[in-house]
């Protein structure tokens, strides 16, 4: 496409998005407006104009800012997050484990016996939601694969180049990571967010062992429907077959150095683990993980050359975002629009179950909106679950799907860190275009499976 017809068609969206906002909200305080249409820019500017992720986004942010919409401090505040220095320590610590060659020892060891690509992708789902119980956060999880991805990538090169395989293989790990996440009840702040508005709402609370039982079958499901997608949609029907080659893990006893690394990398997970317990937020574990791993005399790297190997670009990218994301919700942006939705939606008389695909409509498509998944659980719980309660809903069911449905937030590169983490650099990997269309076609299956939980599987299993 031209490019004068990508700016014409950007022009005409951001004009009808800007119509809707004036017109359609016409209560919403001036500084919730202008973060809407700035967000909204910068999605057409993403998507249909495919300009680079982070000047776009430090673009949005300086927007924002002289908009109103968000502080001087806020704007600050996002590029000291918490999560930008757990990203800098998991980037310092991947760099260790790939360059011990630790890395290639797990990785090898998760697949083998993997003879088909099929075979590998789906190993590797399997292998990833289990990882969901070891280490609860999304951000942990992809730090921690993204090396096992990284060198994935590298044994799969020796034989020659396989583009397909390889954004199969990208598009799995982020995806997976974040559908999973809904059975730990550690697994996202939503889950947590939901549990306080369940209790105030007078319906049963379930523990971890209660979360898992409701979850479990819901986060593998979808899993393995993601992965049977990607597999459709990346590889040809004679690729799925073809024989794969890949290295035998080493069996050798390890180095003194790759020891340490390992007691450092087991270390931090543990700590990551735990944090409930002792306290320690999870970016001081990572910088304390990193420094560590780059004691040279202990692990053989340095934290000079680790540096060099932290994808600052994305760093960079993710701290425009968080601020982003934080403007909508404390402008009330997010809120409103969320209020508006459901207010035209004719509760009374509509049947329970189109009230539950509209509800579960809602929480699959509000990450458009709300890049951060506990603000969306903040946003979406009272906008939705209080009217449609109000209505005759089960207010515990609703606030429960909800939660578990807002883990689908694939579709664009700000939508989620673990997707930002796995585009590589320069979108290598995978660009907006292949994300909307994995999300295109993930999001009816999702869909589908969120009512029929909701409508026969979480009630039969105790949710009234």
């Amino acid at each position: 496409m031209p490019s004068f017809v990508r700016w014409l068609a950007a022009s005409a969206l951001w004009a009808a998005a800007a119509a809707g906002v004036f017109w359609g909200l016409p209560s919403v305080p001036p500084a919730a407006r202008w973060a809407l249409l700035v967000f909204a820019a910068a999605i057409l500017a993403w998507t249909v104009l495919d300009l680079d992720e982070t000047p776009v986004a430090l673009a949005g942010a300086l927007a924002l800012l002289a908009a109103g919409a968000t502080s001087v401090q806020s704007f600050y505040a996002g590029l000291g997050d918490d999560f930008i220095w757990l990203l800098i320590g998991a980037f310092i610590l991947a760099a260790v484990l790939q360059a011990s060659g630790v890395a290639q020892r797990w990785a090898l060891a998760v697949v083998a016996g993997a003879a088909t690509p099929a075979a590998l992708l789906r190993r590797l789902t399997w292998f990833i939601t289990a990882t969901a119980l070891v280490l609860p956060s999304t951000s942990g999880r992809a730090a921690l694969l993204l090396p096992v991805f990284v060198v994935l990538v590298q044994a799969l090169s020796t034989s020659g180049p396989q583009p397909r395989l390889v954004q199969a293989l990208a598009l799995l790990f982020p995806s997976v990571i974040l559908l999973s996440a809904c059975i730990s009840l550690l697994g996202a702040g939503a889950h947590l967010v939901a549990l306080d508005f369940m209790q105030r709402l007078g319906a049963p609370v379930p523990g971890f062992l209660g979360w898992l039982w409701l979850a479990g079958p819901f986060g593998l499901l979808s899993s393995l429907l993601a992965c049977e997608l990607i597999i459709a949609l990346k590889l040809r029907r004679e690729e799925r077959s073809q024989p794969i080659s890949l290295p035998s893990p080493e069996t050798g006893p390890l180095s003194s150095a790759q020891r340490a690394i390992v007691a450092v990398t087991g270390a931090t997970l543990l700590a990551w683990a735990t944090a409930g317990w002792h306290g320690v937020p999870a970016p001081m574990v990572a910088l304390c993980g990193a420094l560590l791993a780059t004691v040279k005399p202990l692990t053989g790297c340095d934290l000079k050359a680790a540096l060099k190997k932290v994808e600052w670009n994305l760093v960079l990218f993710m701290a425009a975002t968080l601020i982003m994301g934080e403007a909508l919700v404390e402008s009330g942006a997010a809120q409103a629009l969320a209020q508006a939705l459901v207010a035209a939606v004719p509760l009374a008389g509509l049947h329970p179950v189109a009230g539950v695909g509209i509800a579960a409509a809602l929480a699959l498509l509000a990450h458009l909106v709300v890049t951060s998944r506990t603000a969306r659980a903040t946003v979406l719980i009272p906008a939705v679950a209080l009217p449609f309660a109000a209505a005759g809903y089960s207010p515990g069911l609703l606030v429960f799907m909800l939660a578990v449905g807002s883990g689908f937030c694939q579709t664009l590169m700000v939508s989620a860190k673990p997707v930002a983490m796995f585009a590589g650099e320069d979108r290598q990997h995978y660009g907006p275009r292949e994300l909307a269309r994995l999300s295109l076609a993930l999001m009816p299956g999702l869909w589908l499976l969120l009512v029929l939980f909701a409508v026969v599987v979480w009630p039969r299993q105790g949710l009234a």
